[in-house]
């Protein structure tokens, strides 16, 4: 498996430009293209007069609006592109809601690329809503940049989080062609107090080491037991280690309209340090 073909997302937030650096170099690093999706979102009317014609001509305002505004996100990401000397890139303006848009359009990307939730920002809400639908929705794996830093060159020194589960195999899987282009990955776990847990969890790690390396992935194994939740012994341990990209499942199900996340992938999507890429 390799990467073709990677999936950013452009809007007028302060966190694009970040966002758009840190994936021009992960194309650059891969030697892939790059779409960058601009969506318009969709025409609000709730607050428009009733009046038939008032809300026609209010429609055409709104949309222009959103058209130019998603213009000038694709000229800017155009300019950061060719900047920056990358190969291969297009631009793609789509008239509908942002989640929508993305998770579509990533079925015929290899990873989507978004922004982790500004707490600060009065969007906040929105913004953290966009993100657990495309984690939760898409069928590729979702890259997350933290809204604060610079993060130009990522994915060399690379973290799996591993628990056995399904989530978790599906994320190491999508992460491949990433984790052949590593110079140092580590899996880590984190155990339970039982011995028995320690040793199916020990059996699991091992079965995954050999894989990899079948894959061209020569991995560190390591068992840990945190002295805190795991997200935060997760960011504790990048930190220790100079990591700058985390490979986990993103833990969640659908409840009717309600999307519904895992504590870990909650909390690490409240307080990354680094990027991470998610499948779920």
């Amino acid at each position: 498996m390799i990467y073709r073909s990677l999936l950013v997302l452009l809007d007028h937030d302060a966190q694009c430009a970040s966002r758009v650096r840190a994936v021009i170099g992960l194309a650059k690093a891969l030697d892939c293209h790059l779409v960058g999706l601009a969506p318009t979102d969709l025409v609000d009317l709730s607050s428009a007069p009733r009046a038939a014609a008032s809300m026609a001509e209010r429609a055409a305002l709104v949309r222009d609006a959103l058209l130019d505004q998603a213009e000038r996100a694709a000229g800017q990401f155009r300019d950061a592109c060719s900047r920056d000397g990358l190969r291969s890139f297009e631009t793609v303006i789509d008239e509908c809601d942002p989640a929508q848009s993305l998770v579509r359009h990533s079925r015929c990307s290899d990873l989507v690329a978004l922004s982790q939730a500004d707490p600060s920002s009065p969007r906040h809400a929105v913004a953290q809503a966009l993100v657990e639908r495309v984690v939760l929705g898409s069928a590729r794996p979702t890259l997350l940049i933290p809204y604060a830093g610079r993060f130009d060159a990522i994915g060399s020194q690379m973290m799996v989080a591993w628990d056995d589960s399904r989530e978790a195999t599906r994320a190491v899987a999508d992460a491949l062609p990433l984790l052949r282009n590593a110079k140092r990955v580590q899996v880590v776990s984190w155990k339970e107090h039982d011995a028995r847990s320690a040793d199916a969890l020990r059996a699991s790690l091992d079965a995954l080491g050999r894989w990899l390396v079948w894959h061209g992935v020569d991995a560190e194994l390591r068992i840990e037991t945190p002295s805190a939740g795991i997200a935060d012994a997760m960011l504790s341990h990048a930190a220790d280690a100079g990591v700058d990209m985390i490979v986990m499942g993103a833990y969640g199900h659908a409840r009717w309209l309600e999307r519904v996340l895992g504590g870990a992938t909650r909390g690490l999507l409240a307080s990354m340090t680094v990027p991470v890429l998610m499948s779920h």
